[in-house]
Protein backbone atom coordinates (compact mmCIF):
# COMPACT_ATOMS: atom_id res chain seq x y z
CA UNK A 1 0.00 0.00 0.00
CA UNK A 2 1.31 3.44 -0.96
CA UNK A 3 0.01 6.94 -0.29
CA UNK A 4 1.13 10.56 0.05
CA UNK A 5 0.21 13.36 2.45
CA UNK A 6 1.26 16.97 2.67
CA UNK A 7 0.82 20.05 4.79
CA UNK A 8 1.73 23.71 4.21
CA UNK A 9 3.35 25.27 7.26
CA UNK A 10 3.49 29.02 7.78
CA UNK A 11 7.17 29.06 8.74
CA UNK A 12 10.49 29.31 6.90
CA UNK A 13 11.92 25.94 5.92
CA UNK A 14 14.92 26.29 8.27
CA UNK A 15 12.58 26.66 11.26
CA UNK A 16 10.46 23.70 10.14
CA UNK A 17 13.58 21.53 9.83
CA UNK A 18 14.91 22.62 13.23
CA UNK A 19 11.65 21.50 14.88
CA UNK A 20 11.18 18.36 12.74
CA UNK A 21 14.75 17.16 13.24
CA UNK A 22 14.67 17.19 17.06
CA UNK A 23 13.33 13.90 18.48
CA UNK A 24 12.55 15.68 21.77
CA UNK A 25 9.73 17.43 19.89
CA UNK A 26 7.91 14.24 18.84
CA UNK A 27 5.86 14.29 22.04
CA UNK A 28 4.31 17.61 20.93
CA UNK A 29 2.76 16.30 17.72
CA UNK A 30 2.71 12.49 17.67
CA UNK A 31 -0.05 11.04 19.85
CA UNK A 32 1.17 8.30 22.13
CA UNK A 33 4.87 9.02 21.65
CA UNK A 34 6.87 7.81 24.67
CA UNK A 35 10.57 7.73 23.81
CA UNK A 36 13.31 7.84 21.18
CA UNK A 37 16.63 6.11 21.80
CA UNK A 38 19.61 5.97 19.43
CA UNK A 39 20.82 2.38 19.05
CA UNK A 40 23.54 2.20 16.40
CA UNK A 41 25.37 4.02 13.64
CA UNK A 42 26.30 7.68 13.46
CA UNK A 43 23.36 9.81 14.64
CA UNK A 44 21.31 11.09 11.71
CA UNK A 45 23.46 9.42 9.06
CA UNK A 46 22.24 6.73 6.65
CA UNK A 47 22.20 3.39 8.43
CA UNK A 48 21.73 4.90 11.89
CA UNK A 49 19.07 3.10 13.91
CA UNK A 50 16.88 4.28 16.76
CA UNK A 51 14.16 2.72 18.87
CA UNK A 52 10.86 4.60 19.02
CA UNK A 53 8.22 3.65 21.58
CA UNK A 54 4.54 4.60 21.42
CA UNK A 55 1.66 3.91 23.80
CA UNK A 56 -1.49 2.94 21.90
CA UNK A 57 -4.27 2.51 24.44
CA UNK A 58 -3.04 -0.15 26.83
CA UNK A 59 -0.51 -1.51 24.33
CA UNK A 60 3.05 -0.48 23.65
CA UNK A 61 4.35 -0.28 20.09
CA UNK A 62 8.12 -0.44 19.48
CA UNK A 63 9.50 0.68 16.12
CA UNK A 64 13.00 0.50 14.74
CA UNK A 65 13.79 3.57 12.67
CA UNK A 66 16.58 3.26 10.12
CA UNK A 67 17.81 6.42 8.41
CA UNK A 68 17.95 5.86 4.64
CA UNK A 69 18.66 9.43 3.44
CA UNK A 70 19.33 12.63 5.33
CA UNK A 71 19.59 15.54 2.93
CA UNK A 72 18.16 18.30 5.10
CA UNK A 73 16.70 20.79 4.54
CA UNK A 74 15.42 19.06 1.40
CA UNK A 75 14.62 15.47 2.39
CA UNK A 76 14.66 12.84 5.11
CA UNK A 77 13.88 9.19 4.33
CA UNK A 78 13.57 6.37 6.79
CA UNK A 79 12.18 2.90 7.31
CA UNK A 80 10.11 1.91 10.33
CA UNK A 81 9.84 -1.70 11.39
CA UNK A 82 7.90 -3.28 14.20
CA UNK A 83 5.89 -6.32 15.11
CA UNK A 84 3.09 -5.22 12.75
CA UNK A 85 5.30 -4.79 9.69
CA UNK A 86 7.63 -2.41 7.88
CA UNK A 87 7.10 0.84 6.02
CA UNK A 88 9.21 3.48 4.34
CA UNK A 89 8.53 7.17 4.76
CA UNK A 90 10.13 9.67 2.40
CA UNK A 91 9.79 13.26 3.62
CA UNK A 92 10.35 16.29 1.39
CA UNK A 93 10.48 19.95 2.44
CA UNK A 94 9.84 22.58 -0.22
CA UNK A 95 10.06 26.34 0.20
CA UNK A 96 6.84 27.90 -1.05
CA UNK A 97 7.94 31.40 -0.02
CA UNK A 98 10.03 33.10 2.65
CA UNK A 99 7.59 32.08 5.41
CA UNK A 100 5.87 29.01 3.97
CA UNK A 101 7.07 25.41 3.70
CA UNK A 102 5.38 22.37 2.20
CA UNK A 103 6.11 19.08 3.97
CA UNK A 104 5.24 16.12 1.76
CA UNK A 105 5.45 12.48 2.86
CA UNK A 106 5.34 9.43 0.61
CA UNK A 107 4.62 6.24 2.55
CA UNK A 108 4.94 2.68 1.38
CA UNK A 109 3.86 -0.24 3.53
CA UNK A 110 6.43 -2.81 2.44
CA UNK A 111 5.37 -5.67 4.70
CA UNK A 112 2.40 -6.23 7.00
CA UNK A 113 2.32 -8.81 9.77
CA UNK A 114 -0.76 -10.05 11.55
CA UNK A 115 -4.38 -10.21 10.52
CA UNK A 116 -5.27 -6.75 11.88
CA UNK A 117 -2.65 -4.96 9.77
CA UNK A 118 -3.51 -7.02 6.70
CA UNK A 119 -7.20 -6.10 7.09
CA UNK A 120 -6.37 -2.42 7.71
CA UNK A 121 -4.15 -2.08 4.64
CA UNK A 122 -6.52 -4.02 2.38
CA UNK A 123 -9.96 -2.75 3.46
CA UNK A 124 -9.28 0.50 5.34
CA UNK A 125 -6.25 2.13 3.68
CA UNK A 126 -7.77 5.56 4.29
CA UNK A 127 -7.36 5.02 8.06
CA UNK A 128 -3.59 4.67 7.63
CA UNK A 129 -3.46 7.84 5.55
CA UNK A 130 -5.68 9.69 8.05
CA UNK A 131 -3.27 8.92 10.91
CA UNK A 132 -0.29 10.23 8.96
CA UNK A 133 -2.19 13.35 7.89
CA UNK A 134 -3.35 13.92 11.48
CA UNK A 135 0.24 13.90 12.76
CA UNK A 136 1.36 16.24 9.99
CA UNK A 137 -1.51 18.63 10.76
CA UNK A 138 -0.61 18.46 14.47
CA UNK A 139 3.01 19.28 13.60
CA UNK A 140 1.82 22.31 11.63
CA UNK A 141 -0.36 23.58 14.50
CA UNK A 142 2.31 22.99 17.14
CA UNK A 143 5.25 24.39 15.13
CA UNK A 144 3.34 27.54 14.19
CA UNK A 145 2.31 28.05 17.83
CA UNK A 146 5.87 27.88 19.22
CA UNK A 147 7.53 30.09 16.61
Amino acid sequence: MKFSCHVDIDLPRDQVIKLFDNPDNLTHWQDGFVSFKHISGEVGKPGAQSEMIYKMGSREMVLLETVVLRDLPHAFHGTYEGKFGKNSMNNYFEELGPNKTRWKSDLHYIKTNGIIMKIMTKFFPSKMKQQTQKWMDQFKAWSESVS
